[in-house]
């Protein structure tokens, strides 16, 4: 993205309290996006959202739609969003020099365990696909190095041992997809295809020194067919296997653990002092299980969240253009 475009889209910035992260992401990225109708999404990391809501709403109470968390303040508006949803308060449609955002406000210590832990999947699912920084004071990019790694390791186990370039990144902006509530009547079916195909060489961008590291490893190996795109093979090996699960999150190998070792009781009746992946199949099946389940949890508690934070018209609306696009998307 070039200098005058960060410009502008670093221009909401300044009507805003001062943030430690800010991050664009969506559409907005897209290279062939010229339609301006369209809304800009960021994630902006505060370091205490209470505050951050009190000043915001002095400057920018009209960015607040809901009434009960408009006279509730900012404690309400942080309530919600931590207790109900999953950290972060969403506010959309907001109009600023001709052009719509939607802004998620999150605490940096919400964001940050999230990305390297995966806790909740919601905004380490977002920073897995092409995102542009405009604030970094904390060094977030860096630490998404391993949420990157995380999720090219998952999508891997979830791939069989030949592959393209596109069905990797496809797989990997799948993960955050596969749960979600909204996927069944408010969102584009071909979502996933579209994020890939548009911005294919962003996704090339930053999953290349993943995919170097890996293939230093010696866990995949790549070859060159039409338009210069790769051909990927993968060991589907158990030492493959373990060496991919071992770049999953703790919490994520954790689960994985829990779930093999019921496996593995049931199969044996008896309880195994250690966790052997004795199949990539079943392991793979664990795992996808284990991130559905936390999209489609995380999905429910924020949606609503934020109901109750941008209120029921709003909510409302922004329902309606997505089952709309989702509706055109299934003719």
């Amino acid at each position: 993205m070039d200098d005058k475009k960060r410009e502008e889209l670093a221009g909401l910035l300044t009507i805003l309290p001062p943030v430690e992260f800010c991050c664009v992401y969506g559409s907005i990225l897209h290279p062939n996006n010229h339609d301006k109708s369209r809304m800009i999404d960021y994630i902006l990391g505060v370091r205490d959202p209470i505050e951050w809501h009190s000043q915001n709403l002095k400057m920018n109470r009209c960015h607040y739609s809901s009434w009960i968390l408009r006279f509730g303040g900012a404690k309400l508006i942080t309530k919600v969003a931590e207790g109900i949803g999953v950290g972060v308060h969403f506010n959309p449609f907001v109009s600023w020099d001709d052009k719509t955002f939607k802004y998620g406000v999150v605490r940096m210590h919400d964001l940050v365990d999230d990305i390297t832990n995966w806790k909740t999947f919601y905004l380490s699912g977002r920073l897995q696909k092409p995102i542009n920084v405009l604030v970094d004071s904390l060094d977030v990019e860096d630490l998404n190095s391993s949420n990157l790694r995380a999720a090219t390791s998952a999508a891997l186990l979830l791939l069989p041992s030949h592959f393209t370039q596109k069905d990797l990144y496809a797989k990997i902006c799948s993960l955050s997809y596969n749960g979600d509530m909204r996927m069944l009547f408010a969102e584009d079916k071909h979502k996933v295809q579209k994020i890939v195909q548009g911005q294919f060489d962003l996704f090339k961008g930053i999953y290349k020194p993943v995919l170097e590291e890996f293939s230093n490893k010696d866990l995949l190996s790549f070859s060159l067919f039409g338009d210069q795109q790769e051909n990927i093979t993968q060991d589907c090996g158990l030492p493959a296997v373990q060496s991919l699960v071992s770049c999953l999150p703790e919490a994520i190998r954790s689960s994985l653990s829990t779930q093999l070792t019921d496996q593995q009781t049931k199969k044996s009746g008896r309880v195994p002092h250690e966790v052997i992946i004795k199949s990539r199949a079943e392991a793979a099946n664990c795992l996808e299980r284990i991130i559905r389940r936390k999209v489609m949890v995380s999905s429910v508690r924020q949606a609503v969240s934020g109901v109750l934070a941008a209120g029921v018209a709003r909510s409302a609306l922004y329902l309606a253009k997505k089952t709309q696009k989702a509706w055109n998307s299934r003719r």
